[in-house]
This record gives C-alpha cells, structure tokens and sequence, in this order.
C-alpha cells in the first residue's frame, strides 16, 4: 500500500503540473496588445528575468557550500539527518523552489499585458486572464512540491530505517531559496515603490504608473519578483515543510508493538501526502467558480472559489481517512488510542482556521473597512497621526488570528495530539493551489493597471483593471495572513520534530532554555531591523536617482520632452537587493547552528519557541499595518477626504511608504524564517552538544 498511495499522489501531483502548463499555453494564446504596450510588458519581463538570473546566481553559491558540507556531515543510517541523501534532497528542494518561482514570475509578466488588453472588452475577461496566471502559479507550487516529496520519499523507502529524515533535506533546500528570494525579492520592489512615490506622488504631483515617472518599471518588476516568485517561494516551502514534518512525527509515533508495524507506518506517514494529493483535486475543482462580469462580484467570486476547494477537500478528506485509516496513536503519557476520524477533525480545524484567519484579515486591511478608513481619516491631520493609527492598527490585528491559532493548537491537540497539530498545519495549505492563485492574481491585475497608465489607455480600460487592483490588494492581505497562520502551524509542527528527535526535555526551570528563549524571541526583531534598512538604503539611491532624472532631462517632468531612463533605476534596485540580502538570509541558519554548537540542544530547542512565539506576532503586526496605510491611500485616491493630490492624499502617502517595507519585505520574510531556523537545527542536530 506505501508504493500505491505515493504513485497515486505523484500522479495528481503530475496532472497539477500538465494543467497549469495547459493554462500558460492558453494565456499566450490572447491577444498581447499593440505595440506600445508589448514594449513597455517586454522591459517589465526582461526587468524580472535579469533580476531573478542575477539572484539565482549569488544562490548556486550558497547551495553548492551547503550541498557539499551535508555530504561530508556524519551519518549512522538510522536517525542522523546528515550525509548524501539529504543533500541531494537539499539540492532537488533548491532548484524545486526557484523553478517554481521562475515559471510563475515568467507567466505573470507575460500575462499582465493580455490583461490590460482583455479589459479594453470586458472585465470578466480580464479577470480571467489574471486568475489563470495565478492560478499556474498555485498549481505549480503545489505538483513541484509534492512531485519532489513523493519521488524523494518512493526513492529513499528502506526498512526499518527512518528514510523520511533524509526528505527533510527537500524542505531545507525549499526554506533556503525562499528566504533569500522573500528578501532580496522584498527589498528590490519596496526601493522601486517607495522611492517612485515619495518623489513622484508626494514631490513631483504626477500620478501612480506614470511614465514620465523613472521608478515605474522597477516598480512594475518589483511587483513580479517579491508578490509572484517571492510569495510563491514562501509558500512553496511552508507547503513541502507541513507534509515532511507531519510524516517525521508520524514515524515517531508508530507503535512498536504493533503487529501491522508496516501498515500503520503507511498511513502515519502519507496521510498528509495523499491529503495534499486531494488538495490539488479540491483547487482545481474550486476554479471553476471564479467567474465575475460585474465589479461588485469580483471579491466574491475569487473568495468562493476558495470556499468551494475547502468544501471539496473536507469530502475528499473524509473519503482518504476512511481508505487510509491514519490510526493507532497513542498521545503522549496516555495509554488511550486516537481513532483515525479525530486526526480528520483536525485537519479540519486547521482548514477552517486558515479561512477566518484570511477574512479577519480582510477586515483589517480593506478599503472598505473600519480600520482603513480611519487611518485614511486620520492622515487629514499629517502623516504623524496616519503613522500612529497604522502602527496601532497592526498592533490590534493580532489578537485574533493568536487566539484563533491558539484554539486550534488546543483542540488539535486534544483530539490527536502533536500529530492532529501536524495535520492541522497541512489541512491549512491543502488548498495552496486555489489560495496562492487568488493571491498571486493580484500583482498580475496591479501590472495590468499600470500598463494601462502607461500605454495611455481609454479611461474604462484603467477603471476595469483599477477594479481588478483593489481586489487584488484584498486577496493579498488575505494571502498574506493564510501565510503566517500556516507559517505558526508549520513553525511549531518542525519545532515538535526536532524536540522528538533531539529527544529534550524544556523546561523554564533550565538556564539553558530560558537563554535561548530570550535570544530566540528577539532574532525576529534584528532580522527585521535588517531588512527595513535595506529598503531604506535602497529607496534612498532610487530617490536619489529620480530627482537627478527630473532635473537632468529636459521635460521629463512636464511629459513635454526626453524620455526616462528606466534601466538605471532597474539596476538600481538589482544592485541594492541582491547586496542587503545575504546577511538577513544568513542569519536563519547561522544562529540555530551557533546556539547548539556552543550551548546544547536545549538552549536550541528555547530559541526555537522563542522565535515562532514573538516572530508569529511581529508577522501579523507588520503584515496588517502594512496592509491598512496602503489601502487608507487607496481609499482617498478614490475620491474620498480631498482626493489624489490633497494633503490629506500626500499624508497617506507617506504613511504607505512606511508600510511598504512592513508588508511586503520584513513581515513575510518573518514567516520563513521562522520555519528555516527549526529546519536548519533538525539538520545540524548530529552537530549539537
């Protein structure tokens, strides 16, 4: 049954893979527009690529070191997670994550301007367009990851001996390029973004996706390397590091005394393979419900294509847990056995969880909501008070998505313990290739807008893709808080396998705990400390760059003369990304590995907790501040409080720009670090004292 159930999942893994290439091949088959639009999509998509060729470059450096030094790492063959095996794991998870992240930036890009071209027709049509490219994003994702898992896991199946430990080497090798391609992808869009605006908006007066604007195409590629190929990296590895983490706990929780020893491991340990495998045939299915012709249905359509995958995995799950029986556990200091259908309620729970998570965070983002709208009010008195309401807003956001996770660790828990905790986790990202979908529609209708701005369009073409952009900007907060939800339950379901493997006691009576406690809670706040000042470094040259354009060129300013340079200010963020990338990366894997050399497995195991405890907090807070000055912008720039160009508008400005680093660089960033830092300690475990 264990080949049956990993082939029949590699299979539908496959199908994800065919679909979303069918996908691609429909997209291309639109209509691109006219000239003056394909030359400006062209510089966007060559913008990417050389950006994405130029990071991936510093990375095959960074992989080669680590892939060779897991090779020379000890490895006794039964309960190290060193030696060959994990690093070619390493190595397949590596180039896994960033091929998934290239093809779905490659789509996106080329999508953007079919985009703009559809809404010159309908909105429907151009909605269609940009879910489709999110949606081979998604689905993409979801077929190289478990395609990965399930290949790596029919390869290295050996006899009582603990394969699913070398298959970590996948999730490590996903973790890593997602860091990196989170950062560096963060700190290049948030430079172009807030250096374009401060000086376009706020000093010059010329509106957003303005040509004469020379930020505008680094912008537009910043858009696809940190909200397309960054996102999806992100999620890629929370995905592959939900399911190993769940299969490492359900090895160590087979019975011994069992007398179907190999069948109980089966369905321990591909229980959350065959779910994701039912993940993917949910999210296809869910797809064909978004569907919208009319502007006021667009929000809903893409959220009830969400709803729709949910339902059909909770039918699909029920089904598996029949067939696959996931079942005796025995929870911890307990002689009581789990029955199979309290692992499925738990899945549940997470699936569920993860949805109220996305719409809470909704609320607090959404133009149309309370929060915005009183950041958006109070910017009338300056940006001072705009900053303090934002800062207060993220802040407040917390406390519902913690009390939410912190019910669904409990009840998961209760019901099948750390392994329903595991699965929990899993159930939350089944529907990645639905969800990353409406998530990554929206840097793909934010482009379209700004094409047509740029192509000079008629004003119902930028009206239908400037609908398309606020709901977008609502799919992604929400994208965003499924992320972190996940990040938590992922973070702690790694955090629980390296405590089974490490095979530590903690306690808050033990020095050694308690100082890595310490440490741990406050890496998240030097991690971020890093990447805000990487944005500021870099904004500030792009800032820079910009005024010397509108200074130096004749007219430019005025639109009455010599044309941008956009590839200088490319090259800026280029530059700038790939140089502030390497040491907030770094420190995910340096500092587990440090603190374990020098002090023990213990004083790792507290700054593990520490860091998922405080980094669960500051994501939500950066994340959700973020959010809510940029649509407090939006909702002036709509017409509301004096408008574009008022003061009230250049109040919100600012207080955007300081959001724009929170949301879309250190918050996100926070998720994967979270999750490396555990991953690099269950790696480098044979190394502690």
């Amino acid at each position: 049954m264990y080949a049956l159930w990993n082939i029949l999942s590699l299979v539908i893994a496959a199908a994800s893979m065919l679909y979303a290439y069918s996908l691609f091949q429909q997209i291309m088959r639109k209509d691109a527009g006219d000239e003056t639009m394909q030359k400006i999509a062209r510089a966007v998509q060559e913008g990417g690529r050389a950006f994405l060729h130029a990071e991936y470059k510093w990375l095959a450096v960074f992989v080669l070191v680590v892939f060779v030094a897991l090779c020379m790492g000890p490895d006794d063959g039964k309960t190290q997670f060193l030696g060959w095996k994990t690093g070619v794991a390493f190595l397949l998870g590596s180039v896994a994550s960033a091929g998934a992240g290239y093809f779905g930036m490659h789509c996106a890009t080329r999508a953007a301007v079919r985009t703009t071209q559809a809404a010159k027709t309908s909105l429907g049509g151009a909605l269609d367009v940009a879910f489709k490219s999110g949606t081979v994003m998604g689905m993409t994702v979801v077929g190289v990851g478990l395609i990965g898992i399930t290949g790596l896991m029919l390869a290295y199946q050996q006899e009582g001996v603990n394969f699913v430990n070398y298959v970590l080497g996948f999730s490590f090798g996903a973790s890593s390029i997602a860091l990196f391609a989170r950062v560096g992808g963060g700190i290049y869009t948030k430079a172009a973004d807030v250096g374009g605006d401060l000086v376009g908006k706020v000093e010059a007066g010329i509106p957003e996706d303005d040509p004469r604007n020379p930020a505008v195409i680094a912008d537009n590629v910043g858009d696809n390397v940190g909200d397309v190929a960054g996102m999806g990296a992100d999620l890629f590895e929370s995905y592959v590091g939900a399911i190993i983490s769940t299969s490492i706990i359900g090895w160590a929780l087979v019975n011994p005394a069992a007398a179907d020893k190999a069948g109980e491991m089966s369905s321990l340990l591909l229980y959350p393979v065959v779910l994701s495998a039912v993940g993917i045939v949910a999210s296809f299915l869910g797809t064909f419900r978004v569907k919208a012709d009319d502007e006021s249905k667009l929000s809903s359509a893409l959220f009830g294509g969400l709803i729709a995958a949910s339902v059909f995995l909770v039918l699909g799950g029920a089904v598996v847990t029949m067939m696959m029986k996931p079942a005796p556990l025995f929870l911890e200091g307990s002689d009581k056995v789990v029955p199979h259908w309290n692992v499925y309620w738990a899945m549940v729970i997470g699936l569920v969880v993860g949805v109220i998570i996305g719409k809470v965070t909704e609320y607090y983002t959404s133009e149309k909501m309370g929060p915005a709208q009183t950041i958006a009010q109070q910017s009338q008195t300056g940006a001072a008070t705009n900053i303090i309401y934002g800062l207060a807003t993220g802040m407040a956001s917390t406390w519902i998505p913690t009390v939410l996770l912190a019910l669904a660790i409990f009840l998961c828990n209760d019901l099948a313990g750390m392994y329903g905790i595991c699965v929990a986790a899993v159930g939350m990202l089944s529907t990645l290739g639905i969800s990353l979908g409406v998530d990554a529609y929206g840097p793909v209708a934010d482009n379209a807008g700004g094409l047509a701005e740029m192509s000079h369009q008629p004003p119902e073409v930028r009206k239908r893709t400037d609908s398309l952009d606020a709901t977008g900007n609502t799919t992604a907060a929400i994208g965003k808080g499924f992320a972190i939800g996940s990040a938590a339950l992922t973070a702690l379901a790694l955090f629980s396998a390296y405590k089974v493997a490490a095979k530590v006691e903690l306690g808050l009576d033990d020095a050694k705990v308690v100082m890595g406690l310490l440490v741990g809670a406050m890496l998240p706040f030097v991690f971020s400390s890093m990447a805000m000042k990487a944005v500021g470094k870099a904004a500030n040259a792009m800032v820079e760059e910009v005024r010397r354009q509108f200074r130096t060129i004749p007219g430019l300013k005025e639109g009455t003369g010599g044309e941008a340079d956009y590839a200088r200010c490319v090259a800026i963020s280029t530059e700038g990304a790939l140089r502030e990338m390497v040491v907030p990366g770094l420190l995910a894997v340096v500092a587990p590995v440090a603190m374990g050399m020098i002090f023990g497995r213990e004083a790792v195991g507290g700054l593990l907790a520490g860091s998922t405890a405080s980094g669960v907090m500051m994501a939500l807070f950066m994340a959700n501040a973020g959010g809510a000055w940029d649509n407090a912008k939006k909702y002036i720039e709509a017409g509301h409080l004096g408008g574009k160009g008022s003061d009230t508008h250049k109040a919100a400005v600012t207080g955007d720009t300081v959001g724009d680093p929170f949301k879309d660089t250190a918050g996100p960033s926070i998720n994967i670090l979270m999750k490396l830092m555990t991953i690099a300690a269950l790696i480098a475990l044979p190394l502690f004292k």
